[in-house]
């Protein structure tokens, strides 16, 4: 395994382990005086809604993560750290989503809920941001397949991209719900519109 194979296989464990603990913040459910069990399955639509918003975002930012990586073919100390910093922010997420599922029927306390998920959110954001200006600063990283020219030419639609989360921040003190749907359709719009990594033309597949 080459150097950019080790950082790959241990990020993938870091996000593996991330998004499983998701799925433990979600109890299960008591019955109470008030309904049955699918009463109170139905009560936790906050926690399940936080799961699965938070499932795509770490979901669809492995993707985007493995997809650089496979065009990177060293590492330097630098790109550890920076890499690190992402790993560092993915590890998180589990506990904003508690926290946002917990609160998110709660009047004023929803909206600082929602205002800490979102700036989890923006930190992720800012951090892949800086893996990518790193790999594309002089390109030397990436194997030969990589037009370094076009790729360091994306760094500007790459910024603008992240320009979402910020506005999700403000967007908190309003509603938590809308907030958390924001965020859900900011994953969906980096799944299907990611930036792609450009290559040569004698290295592009038809």
């Amino acid at each position: 395994m080459n150097e950019s194979g080790r950082v790959e296989a241990f990020s993938d464990g870091v996000f593996a382990i991330a998004i499983t603990l998701l799925i433990l913040d979600i109890k299960v459910p008591r019955t109470g005086d008030h309904g049955g069990l699918w009463a109170a399955i139905g009560a936790q639509w906050p926690s399940y809604a936080a799961y699965v918003v938070s499932f795509l975002v770490i979901g669809i930012m492995w993707v985007n993560h493995h997809q650089v990586f496979s065009y990177v073919a060293r590492v330097d100390r630098t790109l550890m750290f920076v890499n690190l910093l992402v790993l560092m922010v993915v590890a998180a997420v589990p506990w904003p989503t508690a926290m946002l599922a917990e609160y998110l029927r709660e009047g004023t306390a929803s909206h600082a809920a929602a205002a800490v998920y979102s700036l989890v959110m923006v930190a992720m954001a800012l951090a892949f941001q800086a893996l990518w200006w790193h790999l594309t600063r002089t390109g030397h990283l990436f194997d030969a397949r990589v037009d370094t020219t076009a790729a360091r030419a994306t760094r500007r639609r790459f910024a603008l991209g992240s320009l979402g989360y910020p506005l999700t921040v403000g967007l908190a003190f309003v509603s938590a719900p809308l907030t958390l749907a924001a965020h859900g359709l900011l994953a969906l719009y980096y799944g299907f519109n990611q930036v792609p990594v450009p290559l040569r033309r004698d290295q592009a597949t038809p």
